[in-house]
């Protein structure tokens, strides 16, 4: 609703300067013709391009107040910039023929006759063309319409060539210098060249789709949105102030939907609050753990295969792996740097898209090399008596990935658990938190133990 107003707004400010054109445009054609001055004639067909970009923009708004159809899913806002186009070639087109005019007054011709009636007209169309710019810039960027601001472009045009107009017929009148309309001609042409220039390049990046804002700007927006990991990808294009923006992130693998629509409503409410115009924001999300796992599960087969324990395996990132590598305690640093760069290689030839593989080398515990814990228990028993325990005080939940390794003091346990998809977070964390308590309770050997919380594929 709002959008249709304005752009009703719009059509209105074009319908009032549309007939004062026309006011001015037949009057200096009339003192034009009357008085036998070229330059006035020029200036008033000059007035009637104006006129003309004022109905090329009612058209253009009446199509870009168009809701979307199956033709323009997009809408129909490009109509607006293609208008502002049009009239971009119009100020190209006038200031060729204000130059050619100027060519052909060099070449000779009878001056003009210049009566009191002549500078009463043109002053009093300067005046009317100078309120009309201001009009229309005031409106355009309230309305923020970039047909508005194209039109008061060349309404400002307008008032340059009027003025010199102006002052040639005064130099005629006073001393006779016809060259003086040639001169103020040319300098007009260069005023009108410029501003054709930068409505053509205004348009013509919407056109090609310029990006307004650098993705650099809308990613220091949203970076420290909560449940983002990463922006993936900062897209936008259209013009500032009908925007359209994709933004693309990577979140944790059990963001429910719930969590996705909230984290997108965040975006879209910190890009509008600080930037105008946006039109729309299309956000897309990229879970991180089908990769991250993969990775991980790749990297303990590689070390399995080698007899390399290894364990605290993480991404860093999603172009490096980060893990801790466990090697006999009476190697040297070269035989152990040997062994980890053949796991690092067989790594990185699984996952070959890795940029790095980050080895942490710690020396196995005596414990470990002989198979027990302190209190008389090998790994593979504290495994079987965890996932006994597990399945007795929770048997729906699927339990796997149990991995052991030595810490200072005791053990750790790491495993997954893998729970149905409609289970709320809250409810999955306070049951694999009563899970790490049994077992910590229930085998003093364990001093940590750390639960993956996953859902049902």
């Amino acid at each position: 609703m709002q959008i249709t107003d304005n752009r009703r707004a719009v059509q209105r400010v074009l319908w009032i300067t549309l007939g004062l054109n026309l006011i001015v445009a037949l009057g200096k054609i009339i003192i034009g013709v009357m008085s036998g001055a070229l330059a006035i004639t020029a200036d008033g067909f000059h007035s009637l391009v104006d006129s003309s970009g004022n109905i090329v923009g009612l058209i253009a708004t009446r199509f870009a107040t168009l809701p979307p159809d199956e033709d323009h899913p997009y809408g129909h806002r490009r109509f607006e910039t293609l208008a502002a186009l049009f009239i971009g070639a119009f100020l190209l087109i006038t200031a060729w023929e204000i130059a050619r005019g100027a060519l052909d007054r060099l070449q000779g011709g009878e001056p003009p006759t210049i009566t009191p009636l002549t500078f009463v007209v043109l002053i009093a169309t300067l005046i009317i063309n100078i309120n009309v710019n201001r009009y229309q810039v005031k409106e355009g960027k309230r309305l923020r319409s970039e047909i508005l601001v194209a039109d008061a472009a060349n309404t400002g045009s307008d008032i340059f060539v009027t003025l010199s107009v102006l002052v040639s017929m005064a130099l005629i009148a006073a001393f006779g210098w016809v060259w003086a309309d040639i001169v103020a001609a040319l300098f007009v042409v260069v005023l009108i060249g410029r501003a054709a220039w930068k409505i053509l390049r205004q348009t013509g990046s919407v056109l090609v789709d310029t990006a307004p804002y650098p993705p650099e700007k809308l990613e220091s927006l949203i970076h420290d949105v909560p449940q983002i990991d990463k922006v993936v990808r900062a897209r936008s294009r259209g013009s500032s102030d009908a925007a359209y923006i994709d933004i693309d992130v990577q979140v944790p693998p059990r963001t429910t939907a719930n969590h996705t629509a909230a984290i997108a409503q965040d975006i879209r409410d910190r890009l509008t609050s600080h930037l105008d115009g946006i039109q729309e924001v299309e956000v897309h999300f990229v879970p991180a753990d089908a990769y991250e796992t993969t990775a991980a599960d790749i990297a303990r087969t590689c070390s399995d295969a080698l007899g390399i324990p290894a364990h605290e395996i993480r991404m860093n990132g999603i172009w490096a792996l980060e893990l801790h590598v466990e090697v006999p305690a009476g190697l040297t640093l070269a035989s152990a740097h040997e062994q980890v760069s053949r796991l690092e290689e067989a790594i990185q030839a699984r996952l070959p898209h890795l940029r790095d593989v980050i080895t942490h080398i710690e020396p196995a515990s005596d414990k470990d090399n002989a198979g027990e814990s302190p209190y008389g228990q090998g790994e593979r028993k504290i495994k079987e008596q965890a996932i006994t325990l597990l399945q007795e005080h929770h048997r729906t939940i699927y339990w796997h990935h149990l991995r052991v390794y030595h810490l200072d003091g005791g053990l750790a346990l790491t495993l997954h658990a893998t729970f149905p998809p409609q289970m709320m977070i809250d409810a999955a964390h306070d049951l694999a938190e009563n899970a790490e308590i049994l077992l910590r309770a229930q085998l003093p050997a364990l001093k940590r133990v750390t639960i993956h919380t996953e859902p049902e594929q």
